[in-house]
């Protein structure tokens, strides 16, 4: 008789973390506090439970898998607008946590994939540095935009002296980040040899190794589409429509936007590209190809271990 497969879905909150099982459907509520991490890490052994599954939770979650993985469970992360669209598949329209851990538990009964490679708990520090980053460049953004508005000289003044600040710290941040990956020998040497690039600084350099650390282990199709660089077909019978690309990491699209603009003028595989397309696509276009090929060169200068090199590119 064959065994059955037990999967978990944890629902994680602020204070409470409800799991359920499939086929199972038992279900438990802990606090998310170290007693219920605890009683967590009993009961799916006490189940005889194959994988976990639970979704981002803007980093309450990080908690929780650091633990089960500890206690050697097999955790994967998964999107949660996959799973809302699988809960809407299912007719399910109610939502609450246990019927969502639920739902989290059936989605890994019937659409989990081969187990991806464990969250990297050593880039915490990394990843914490590179998110403050980006709220600082919003928020400098944001001054830029009012002071093209405002005409009163004391606000203009005061919020000046705001982006002026947040100009600082942005600086200090980025000796930070610099800082951090130099401690590291293998970051320190990933960061060398993405920056052998041109048009790759240190800040495409430092996101990449905190926020892609797949860069170099996936295929070039997988790549651009998680990074959201992947044109995806828009067709139904005679009807033909245009590709768009979708969703991907939006941190780091925002700073290989930016790298690549400097690219296109300074790296001439880069240049040569963008200068084919010019003319037969619209600007846009070209900036994401442009994009998602500086993206490939470098997956495929990690993955085969070498430098840039012209003639290769």
């Amino acid at each position: 008789m064959a065994q059955r497969v037990i999967h978990a879905g944890i629902d994680v909150s602020k204070e409470w973390l409800d799991v359920a099982l499939s086929p199972t459907r038992e279900t438990l509520r802990v606090r998310r506090d170290p007693a219920g991490l605890a009683e967590l890490a009993g009961w799916p052994s006490a189940h005889a439970v194959e994988r976990v599954g639970l979704e981002a939770s803007g980093g309450y979650e990080r908690q929780v898998i650091d633990s089960l993985t500890a206690q050697g469970f097999t955790v994967d992360l998964l999107n949660p607008l996959r799973v809302r669209r699988f809960a809407e598949a299912k007719g399910r329209l109610a939502k609450n946590d246990r019927a969502d851990a639920l739902t989290i538990a059936q989605f890994m009964a019937v659409m989990a994939e081969a187990p991806r490679p464990g969250r990297r708990a050593d880039l915490d520090p990394l990843v914490e540095h590179l998110t403050v980053r980006r709220r600082l460049c919003d928020w400098m953004a944001d001054c830029d935009n009012q002071l093209e508005h405002l005409r009163d000289p004391r606000l203009r003044r005061r919020l000046a002296l705001l982006r002026a600040g947040f100009a600082r710290q942005l600086a200090a941040l980025d000796g930070k980040l610099a800082a951090l990956v130099a401690a590291h020998a293998d970051w320190q040497e990933l960061s060398r040899r993405l920056q052998s690039v041109p048009g790759v600084g240190p800040v495409l350099a430092h996101t990449l190794i905190g926020l892609l650390p797949e860069l170099g282990r996936l295929s070039r199709r997988a790549i651009a589409s998680l990074v959201g660089l992947a044109p995806f077909d828009d067709s139904s019978g005679k009807r033909r429509g245009e590709r768009h690309i979708k969703a991907g990491r939006a941190g780091v699209r925002a700073v290989l936007y930016m790298a690549t603009l400097v690219a296109k003028r300074h790296n001439p595989a880069i240049a040569a590209f963008a200068d084919r397309l010019a003319g037969k696509k619209p600007k846009k276009v070209i900036v994401v190809a442009c994009m998602r090929k500086l993206l490939v060169m470098l997956n495929a200068m990690l993955r085969d271990g070498h430098d840039w090199n012209p003639q290769i590119a």
